[in-house]
């Protein structure tokens, strides 16, 4: 795998940790969207695409994210231990929609990453820059006719 392309949108929030958001394209053919970077205490790291784990309300069948204390749709109470624990006993409240399978994988995107976020972060720095769009027409998928 070769990434061929990582675009970098930063975040205007200088108080939050979450510094910006790219997209990484593999091969010229498969694309990662919403990586986020992150500033940790041994500097920047990446967090791959994930969405909020949720289950449903044994009163009414309605949805709601495992730290919800109340049903959205029905208001009833709901139980605070729902969640998953991973490995280290904690609460598993976001899953992964894309990640590397290995460790050498997640270096090398990281590495990559990381190198395009510091490029964009000094090219903010000059006079005139514009920011790079994330979701230009060409991405667009055309519609297969079967």
């Amino acid at each position: 795998m070769q990434i061929s392309e990582v675009r970098v949108k930063l975040i205007e929030n200088k108080d939050d940790r979450l510094k910006a958001f790219c997209s990484v394209t593999m091969d010229n053919e498969f694309v990662v969207r919403d990586i986020k970077i992150i500033e940790g205490t041994n500097g920047y790291f990446v967090a791959m695409p994930s969405r909020k784990m949720s289950d449903h309300c044994e009163k009414c069948g309605g949805k709601n994210h495992l730290r919800a204390k109340f049903c959205n749709n029905c208001g009833a109470g709901l139980p605070e231990d729902r969640a998953r624990k991973d490995i280290k006993g904690r609460m598993k409240l976001h899953a992964d929609i894309a990640h590397p399978i290995n460790a050498d994988c997640r270096k090398k995107i990281q590495d990559k990453v990381v190198a395009a976020f510091t490029e964009e972060l000094e090219r903010s720095k000059q006079p005139g820059y514009k920011p790079v769009e994330m979701d230009e027409p060409d991405d667009e998928v055309p519609e297969i006719v079967t």
